[in-house]
């Protein structure tokens, strides 16, 4: 039996940047950390050596990889060529929440996969493919910066560049200055969730012809810089300017990224004393995460958002892993 583990993530500011249609032409920039919630995958060897069985929201029993309803399991299973397992998949948080759950549990199978088979793949290896799986064979529109937070882990700036490759650079913060920032930091369960596919698609098709979205964009990567530059210098209060300056500017690049409730329960927790917030993922629903640096904001926050549920975490620095084999 093996189990693998990768880490949720709660990105920061770039998130849009890392798009192909944008890094591609400008180059992109993310600033995100995992956090401790995480995607599970148990791998068993199956009593019939030709059958595969898989359980996860649903149960599916089948004798080759192309029969596969989940697309994902699909693809990797028919990439590496095995049967005669089976393999179930457990979640901390649900999917569809902008946590990067899809390419999350991509990354954890890929992770188990090769080590069942004995071979060594790299973090950034097992990242690479997890792009390659989403975005290239499966055609979803979207970004890369998932597949590498899940897959590293901890608080790292990522460069996305131009040629296709990035660049995982650890933001380096005095251990005190980390602490207080964890602390800082609120996220509260909307209770909607999301389809990122549908907003990704409508922002990428605008990131190709679009000034004013490429603009915005642009203007995104330099956030991402800045902040990173101000972690490094333990300025831990910029991150609440920054998480505002990026939801004002992230909400304006597609439709559905807003609704009414997360508007007005982004405004009761600015009244409050957040110091900045934005809707994680690509939007429509999901997680709010806010910014504020003292308890007594901190605590009328909560006060002010009774009908959300606050979701407490712990930020993560060990990455995807495996963390059982027998």
């Amino acid at each position: 039996m093996i189990i693998s583990r990768a880490p949720f993530r709660v990105s920061f500011c770039g998130g849009g940047s890392d798009i192909p249609a944008f890094y591609e032409k400008y180059g992109g920039a993310v600033v995100s950390t995992s956090i401790k919630k995480y995607m599970y995958l148990c791998l068993n060897p199956s009593f019939d050596s030709h059958q595969i069985a898989l359980k996860y929201s649903q149960t599916e029993i089948v004798d080759d990889p192309s029969k596969i309803d989940h697309k994902i399991f699909r693809q990797v299973l028919s990439d590496f060529g095995i049967r005669g397992v089976e393999i179930t998949s457990m979640a901390d948080i649900s999917a569809g929440t902008g946590l990067g759950s899809s390419s999350t549990f991509t990354v954890a199978l890929l992770k188990l996969l090769y080590t069942y088979q004995g071979r060594y793949a790299s973090n950034y290896k097992i990242a690479k493919e997890a792009c390659e799986v989403e975005i290239n064979k499966l055609g979803h529109p979207i970004g890369k910066q998932d597949q590498f937070a899940a897959a590293f882990g901890g608080l790292k700036y990522y460069e996305f560049q131009p040629d296709g490759f990035v660049k995982v650079e650890p933001i380096v913060m005095h251990k005190d200055s980390y602490a207080k920032m964890q602390e800082n930091l609120l996220m509260f369960y909307t209770g909607k969730l999301h389809s990122a596919d549908a907003i990704l698609a409508e922002q990428t098709k605008s990131l190709e012809s679009e000034n004013e979205k490429i603009e915005a964009t642009k203007r995104l990567v330099e956030l991402a810089k800045e902040l990173k530059a101000k972690l490094e210098d333990n300025n831990i209060d910029a991150l609440g300017d920054c998480l505002k300056a990026n939801w004002e500017i992230k909400r304006t690049l597609a439709k559905g990224i807003t609704n009414p409730l997360v508007d007005e329960s982004y405004q009761k927790a600015m009244a409050a004393g957040a110091k900045g917030g934005k809707l994680l993922g690509a939007g429509g629903g999901g997680f709010l995460l806010f910014y504020a640096n003292e308890e007594s904001d901190r605590q009328r926050i909560r006060a002010a958002l009774p009908e959300l549920r606050e979701s407490k975490f712990e930020l993560d620095q060990a990455g995807c892993s495996i963390v059982f084999m027998e």
